[in-house]
């Protein structure tokens, strides 16, 4: 299995995040990709290789224009502010509901205090010196995988790194900026396939439902840990269906704090199930490996075998796969995890 992968993710290298008042360490680095690299070259999972280049409208495609000028622009405005030693770019507040929304137009072009709270969801995706580098250069290896599965590779991995699932069509947050696995599930309907999505990060894919929830040419598909006690808190939940032409395209398959592999895999035969009555020509899975028991900012108890098990039910689908990197915050595990769905995957399929 190809690997698509690139060291400019490096460049993102946020110091830290705000949470409840709080400076803490940050868990979207890049450590978290290299572990998985060095993992994959150490199983001999198979080559790993670099993007080639994507114009911009691959993600506009997917995404407002205006949040990816902002996103280009972020930093500048941010160091023209407060100076260069100002630290990561961070919102500090945000337009609530009795603020009008006509007005939201004019927020995005002012100052960027205001900028940041009118794009951003949450003070968990800070933006540094080099994030742009790494959301853009993320963008290219995901469409480079999607290209390939497109030219015939039956499986493929793209090594994304930021994640992507939170950010939705104008909004980013939640580690994620630009929606990697939208903007691929997007690029291969331009090319004339009819794929699926499938989400198994412990964190419902939220951006990527709203981005398709009133299509019917993308199926999404989520397993994740109850929005009731889990972000996003708002939205994921199983009376979620689509709207409009989407209506039927979304199956939301919310799971109870403490789901060990016997229930996630139930939950993940019912959701393989659902894809293949869809019937989709390719199949995107959101990779997210934050459900592992160790995980320290999730609440699932898969153990490291279970992801062996999953890439084996993943066979399952008898579809061409692009597996696309999400979540996952236990370091020293994340890189034997992913292998291991990996390569199970690949002696099942």
């Amino acid at each position: 299995m190809k690997t698509f992968y690139s060291p400019v993710h490096l460049d993102h290298d946020p110091e830290v995040q705000f949470e409840g008042g709080q400076l803490l360490p940050a868990v979207e680095i890049p450590v978290r990709a290299e572990k998985v690299r060095v993992a994959l070259q150490a199983r001999h999972i198979g080559p790993i290789v670099p993007p080639t280049a994507f114009a911009d409208d691959t993600i506009l495609a997917v995404h407002d224009a205006g949040l990816v000028t902002f996103l280009t622009e972020a930093w500048e405005a941010w160091t023209k502010r407060y100076g260069k030693n100002a630290g990561v770019a961070i919102p500090s507040s945000w337009p609530s509901h009795d603020m009008h929304a006509d007005r939201l137009g004019w927020r995005r072009k002012a100052d960027i205090e205001a900028r940041l709270g009118s794009y951003a969801s949450s003070t968990d995706t800070p933006i540094a010196r080099g994030t742009w580098a790494a959301v853009r250069e993320a963008v290219n290896v995901v469409l480079s995988a999607a290209a390939a599965l497109k030219d015939g590779e039956k499986s493929v991995f793209a090594l994304t790194r930021p994640p992507g699932h939170h950010a939705s069509a104008d909004v980013f947050g939640g580690f994620c900026y630009l929606n990697n696995a939208a903007i691929a599930a997007a690029w291969l309907v331009q090319a004339g396939l009819k794929p699926a999505i499938l989400d198994v990060d412990y964190h419902h894919g939220n951006g990527t439902q709203s981005i398709f929830y009133q299509r019917s040419d993308v199926f999404f598909c989520s397993l994740h840990a109850d929005p009731n006690f889990a972000y996003p808190h708002y939205i994921g939940f199983a009376d979620e269906r689509g709207e409009g032409d989407g209506e039927g395209f979304n199956l939301n398959l919310p799971l109870p704090l403490g789901t060990d592999w016997a229930r996630y895999d139930e939950a993940l035969k019912f959701a393989i199930g659902a894809i293949k009555h869809i019937g989709p020509d390719v199949v995107i899975v959101s990779l997210g490996l934050d459900t592992y028991f160790e995980d320290p900012i999730a609440g699932m108890k898969l153990k490291a075998d279970d992801y062996l098990k999953m890439g084996a039910r993943l066979a399952d689908l008898h579809k061409p796969v692009l597996f696309v990197f999400e979540g996952g915050y236990c370091f020293d595990a994340l890189g034997e995890l992913a292998a291991n769905v990996l390569e199970s995957f690949q002696g099942a399929a």
